[in-house]
């Protein structure tokens, strides 16, 4: 959606080593905002955006007008089931219908065959693989590492938002997963991994947790007990002063 940072950067670079032909389209979606003043302030740069993609070899920019993408009202949503109603789902309701509708939209606008996407956005990316398993949808869905600052924080488009006393604490949620990872991973339980990562956000102050759960990799069901082969992540988002936050890490890696 803009804002281009180096995680953004690492998906392009990625699509331009595998294929002769790489696409970024830049819209800011705001049939996927439930809040309408996220969607006012979510950052817009699309001249900075666009120096950028040429700087790096990006064979074409796709920035479209809400007018082109929505022509007229959108009557058609999406129901994810259960994959779409936890996490994100709980506190966005519409969310990822509307991430659902813009996808395949771009997808039957622009026709890849590869299409690459953050893993930070971890529950986006396990319905937007869904989605495209279950419509038969001919492209090939990349999921790619989540980039971090040097102190853990993911990049994020929102970071541009944190001041400075934010910036800093908002290294909680990196801290709280590194110690449920951890954790569970020395064979502790996952109820003392919760209670841990809670513990770290109960010392930073501007920090407002909304949901610490962990999940199947591939059907985001909630886990318990102790880790086993089951591919597995942590998803957590939490709130640093006026900014909103997700992150995640992986537990188990599919095989």
């Amino acid at each position: 959606m803009g804002a281009l940072h180096a995680g953004h950067q690492a998906l392009v670079q990625q699509s331009i080593a595998d294929n002769d032909v790489t696409v970024c389209s830049v819209y800011v979606n705001p049939t996927q905002f439930n809040n309408p003043s996220d969607l006012e302030k979510y950052p817009r740069q699309l001249d900075a955006d666009s120096t950028l993609l040429q700087s790096i070899g990006c064979t074409a920019l796709f920035a479209p007008s809400d007018a082109e993408m929505y022509p007229t009202p959108v009557m058609t949503g999406f129901d994810f089931g259960h994959m779409a109603t936890h996490y994100e789902g709980a506190f966005r309701p519409g969310h990822f219908s509307g991430v659902g509708v813009v996808v395949t939209k771009l997808f039957q606008i622009v026709q890849p065959d590869f299409a690459y996407f953050g893993l930070k956005d971890f529950q986006q990316y396990s319905i937007l693989a869904r989605m495209v398993q279950d419509l038969h949808i001919p492209v090939q869905l990349v999921g790619m590492p989540t980039v971090r600052d040097e102190d853990g924080l993911a990049l994020s488009s929102r970071n541009q938002r944190l001041n400075s006393q934010e910036r800093v604490a908002s290294t909680v949620l990196f801290r709280a997963l590194t110690a449920a990872v951890n954790h569970l991973h020395d064979g502790g339980r996952w109820e003392q991994a919760r209670e841990l990562a809670l513990g770290c956000f109960r010392q930073e102050p501007l920090s407002r947790p909304e949901y610490f759960e962990w999940v199947g990799y591939h059907d985001l069901k909630p886990l318990t007990g102790t880790k086993g082969a089951e591919p597995s992540v942590i998803l957590t988002a939490s709130w640093i002063g006026g900014v909103r936050l997700i992150d995640n890490l992986i537990v188990q890696r599919p095989s």
